[in-house]
């Protein structure tokens, strides 16, 4: 009877730990993606006309992108498909190569309208490449909002 207590306290202390690890990188992932979505909202005022154009501010959240794109196709392996409010689809470990490939070109479109965007006239274009990543990616891999 102590053998099957212990192999059970054992095996309970052993899932417990693994989904405290799923459950962390679920969380780090998600703290990434928060900062890219709050550096990307201003912008994103400015491009529906809602905010003015202010240079600094679309540049911030450009290098917000270079620096937390890469950082992310690592955070999904096998066992953070479930957990902690994840919003992310089963189809992102179907097609992890075309999701991996997004975030590169997610960062590379943010690196190129970085020097691309100078000013509001060619701002609209510039900002409209990268977020047209995003929006595909979230359409693809991402939980639809209710």
């Amino acid at each position: 009877m102590r053998r099957a207590l212990s192999a059970v306290v054992a095996f309970s202390l052993g899932a417990t730990a693994v989904a405290a690890q799923n459950v962390d990188i679920i969380k780090e992932r998600q703290g990434h993606l928060k900062k890219i979505g709050d550096a990307v909202k201003p912008v994103g005022a400015m491009y529906k006309g809602e905010a003015d154009f202010d240079l600094a501010t679309v540049q911030a959240a450009l290098k917000v992108i270079q620096e937390k794109a890469p950082l992310l196709p690592p955070l999904f392996p096998d066992d953070s498909k479930t957990g902690a409010d994840t919003e992310a689809l089963p189809i992102i470990w179907d097609e992890k190569a075309d999701f991996e490939a997004r975030y590169k070109k997610l960062a590379d479109d943010a690196k190129a309208a970085e020097t691309a965007i100078t000013d509001a006239d060619n701002f609209t274009d510039g900002w409209k490449q990268v977020v047209g990543n995003c929006s595909g990616c979230h359409k693809k891999f991402r939980k639809p909002k209710s």
